[in-house]
């Protein structure tokens, strides 16, 4: 059928995806973070501060949406999650992370770590994954949201009613600094 959408599964992501995960945050980053940052910007992100947070999965607070190859196989194309936990980005490698649960009654709920397919950009397609991820926090008490977004996916979090708060540098462990900017959201409570 012509214009037909192909399948598509949303699923919480497991350990197993891991290299998966990683693979397609390394070629995200490489490819569609090019036009906004430096070589040496990209490649020092992924020492750490960009990939995969294995915490997060073992949360069950990561998703992915699988696409069905040609050849049958399933193939990851946006990935990302939401954090109960006090990290705002970062890997497993990086050092600073912070474990501590968040209290809703003051804490802001962390949308993490999304990343898409370069092919698969620009369908919506990581759109149920975005929902995905604020949907358990309004559930839980949540009303505002944070998260640490890039300069090339700024636009897309600003349309989804995102606004900015602060632009900040992050270090990097290359000795270049990766420009970054913090957003935050606010979800009015629904009194029944």
């Amino acid at each position: 059928m012509a214009g037909a959408k192909p399948p598509f599964t949303v699923r919480l992501a497991r350990m197993e995806d891991a290299a998966s995960l990683r693979e397609l945050t390394a070629h995200s980053v490489r490819v569609l973070e090019s036009p906004d940052y430096s070589r040496d910007q990209i490649e020092g992100s992924l020492e750490g501060r960009q990939g995969v947070d294995r915490r997060l999965i073992a949360d069950g607070t990561y998703y992915v949406r699988e696409a069905v190859e040609d050849s049958g196989e399933p193939l990851l194309v946006p990935c990302g999650g939401w954090s109960q936990r006090k990290t705002l980005y970062g890997s497993d490698s990086w050092a600073d992370r912070q474990g501590e649960l968040l209290d809703p009654a003051v804490d802001t709920r962390k949308i993490r770590a999304f990343f898409v397919h370069p092919q698969w950009t620009r369908r919506g397609i990581a759109t149920a994954i975005f929902e995905a991820c604020e949907q358990p926090g309004c559930a839980a008490g949540f009303r505002r949201f944070e998260m640490t977004a890039t300069l090339t996916g700024l636009r897309k979090y600003l349309a989804r009613g995102y606004a900015e708060v602060a632009r900040t540098l992050i270090p990097l462990p290359n000795g270049v600094s990766f420009p970054v900017v913090k957003l935050g959201k606010t979800i009015p409570s629904v009194e029944g």
